[in-house]
């Protein structure tokens, strides 16, 4: 009998010490883990479960949250362009091209997403990783590159499922809205042009919106006239007479479509062209089409869709 205690005693203590050991592998494969990715700039980046981000461009913000995530801190775009409701305590370090670096520094992240597009914000990584902070570039032009931004930022949350919710499941969305354009029989030619207060450019397949057209099966006429980039030949749009313009805004928007009416829509010698002749003449919302979408390009695809095949 009291060798069956002394059995059960030791059973019970290995029990114990193994359920420990148990504990502590899976608190170290919960909290430790460590996700190693190579960033827009060719960085080789190692974070571990950063709990206190802050990220340095409003869209990349929005983008962390997306992917399951949280700021201690974010520049002003965030709540002046994509009115995000970060809650109180989120702190403001300032503005895209001018963030406040001392005052990153105090804050001790263990994570900062900064844009590859922005020269002050290459410069200002530097100062940070002499200060020890692990810093990431992003950059992100087209849906492909969002989706690969959200892909390694799920990554590094774990939280694959919004990976699928705001990622693949938009994919699947934009992927069904260009296949209705398969069977369309022509392609529609378009100028696209962003407006500016002091003047208009027109843009090409490379950019954002360009991308977006050229998916959908529209004609950039850049890409037919390719000096039009450098240089808006009023001729050459004569030549080329596109079937739609697309104008998206920087700036104050006003401004820049009356600078936009005034060097293009209102030109006598363009009145003739189809896109003004038939009214198919689109001014692109900033929220979609300036700004990076996000879990919302699917949306930006279908407007488009619709300015090119429905709005007859």
């Amino acid at each position: 009998m009291r060798r069956a205690k002394i059995y059960l005693a030791v059973f019970l203590i290995l029990s114990f010490t193994l359920m420990l050991c148990s504990c502590a592998v899976s608190d170290k494969n919960n909290n430790n883990k460590s996700y190693a990715f190579t960033d827009a700039l060719g960085n080789k980046v190692t974070v571990s479960n950063p709990a206190r981000v802050i990220s340095l461009f409003g869209s990349f913000t929005e983008t962390w949250v997306l992917a399951g995530g949280n700021v201690i801190a974010t520049t002003d775009d965030a709540i002046n362009e994509r009115k995000m409701n970060l809650g109180s305590d989120v702190e403001i370090i300032g503005t895209v091209k001018a963030p406040d670096l001392e005052k990153i520094i105090s804050l001790n992240p263990d994570f900062v997403i900064l844009s590859a597009d922005i020269a002050s914000q290459v410069q200002a990584a530097e100062t940070l990783k002499k200060a020890g902070i692990n810093c990431a570039f992003f950059k992100v032009e087209h849906f492909t590159d969002y989706l690969n931004m959200l892909s390694i930022l799920t990554d590094i949350t774990g939280r694959k499922d919004l990976y699928k919710k705001n990622g693949l499941d938009i994919k699947e969305k934009i992927d069904s809205i260009i296949s209705k354009t398969e069977k369309m029989a022509n392609s529609p030619n378009v100028l696209y042009l962003r407006a500016y207060s002091t003047g208009v450019k027109s843009k090409g397949d490379d950019d954002m919106v360009g991308a977006m057209l050229k998916d959908l099966k529209a004609q950039n006429i850049a890409s037919i006239y390719p000096s039009i980039l450098e240089n808006l030949n009023i001729e050459q749009i004569i030549i080329a007479n596109p079937d739609y313009i697309f104008i998206s805004t920087m700036g104050p928007e006003s401004e820049a479509i009356d600078e936009a009416k005034k060097s293009i829509l209102t030109n006598q010698a363009l009145q003739g062209i189809n896109a003004i002749k038939n009214n198919h003449i689109y001014i692109l919302d900033k929220d979609h089409f300036h700004y990076k979408p996000n879990a919302r390009w699917a949306e930006s695809y279908e407007i488009l869709y619709e300015d090119l095949y429905e709005n007859k």
